[in-house]
């Protein structure tokens, strides 16, 4: 069976002849496409696209692929937008998002408390990968998303803090930084720091990427990554380190990874986050439900990841 990504790059690159402009349609990164592209060429047993350095064309069994799966396709767009205009005209309905565990934990009792405030209204919840989720929040897939701040952009409004957490830095088991009881901003000098797909200077998570420490040593660069899963494995397999928040030592601990809090950086706040030019009435609604829950899971207020009560 044709997973939708695959489905969906093929199409799209059928059409678009451009890997970076596919990517850009399909909100991933480039390098998704190409993994996507290949992975379904490897399961058919040939290619599908001719690339250069210049040109991607279509090859003769892309092309009689493309004709055959574009009816079918566009037939089913066709149902899902009928669905959708159904669910419009006949009540409500909430796409929520999330980064992380504990905001899936809050996520999750939002969406069982917020029927009692808007009866009706049909909460889904989906978990959204860090490379991703600001672009499926942009495309519209989602409607609110619950990550971590700072977050500065200005086509986004940011609701209240639900949670906070030690700030910590997650090293391979058999580093010496494990050994401590702490760190500094200046031990990321001693270990390259894994770098987030997408992520720049000034955008979501680059303070999880400093390009130098306070005192003007140069952080070393490590493997990108795309999801929380990935890293954890690169960091395990002694790649690198990255700058995570205290629920790690709770929700994702492994035997081959060592979290060691900070004495000098603050802690990693998380909120509920949603467009600009979808800033009504329901979605700051939400966002008192998400305070609720999270109130409700941290009834000591915004206490620190590692004292979560699990529901």
């Amino acid at each position: 069976m044709i997973e939708r990504l695959e489905l969906e790059a093929f199409l799209t690159l059928a059409e678009e002849l451009h890997f970076g402009r596919t990517a850009a349609r399909l909100n991933v990164t480039t390098g998704r496409i190409s993994q996507t592209v290949k992975a379904l060429e490897r399961r058919i047993g040939a290619p599908l696209f001719e690339r250069t350095n210049r040109v991607v064309r279509l090859t003769e069994l892309g092309h009689t692929l493309e004709q055959d799966l574009r009816p079918g396709y566009e037939q089913i767009q066709a149902g899902l937008d009928r669905a959708t205009a159904t669910v419009r005209r006949t009540g409500e309905q909430l796409t929520v998002g999330y980064v992380g565990a504990a905001a899936g934990q809050v996520a999750h009792r939002a969406a069982d408390l917020f029927p009692r405030h808007r009866p009706g209204c049909r909460v889904e919840v989906r978990e959204a990968q860090i490379a991703e989720a600001l672009g499926r929040l942009r495309a519209g897939d989602l409607d609110v998303l619950l990550l971590s701040l700072p977050l500065t952009d200005p086509d986004l409004v940011v609701g209240p803090v639900l949670l906070s957490e030690p700030r910590m830095l997650a090293v391979p088991a058999d580093h010496p930084i494990a050994r401590q009881t702490h760190v500094t901003m200046e031990d990321l000098a001693r270990i390259p720091l894994l770098r987030i797909a997408g992520s720049r200077p000034g955008s979501w998570l680059a303070d999880r990427r400093p390009s130098r420490t306070p005192g003007g040593e140069a952080i070393a660069d490590g493997p990108r990554i795309e999801t929380f899963q990935e890293a954890l494995q690169l960091i395990g397999a002694g790649l690198g380190a990255a700058i995570v928040g205290a629920q790690v030592t709770r929700f994702y601990s492994r035997p081959d990874v060592v979290c060691v809090p900070f004495a000098d950086a603050p802690p990693i706040e998380w909120a509920p986050a949603w467009l600009t030019t979808n800033n009504t009435p329901l979605l700051r609604s939400f966002a008192r439900s998400a305070q609720q829950a999270a109130h409700s899971l941290h009834p000591e207020g915004a206490g620190s990841a590692d004292t979560l009560a699990v529901p």
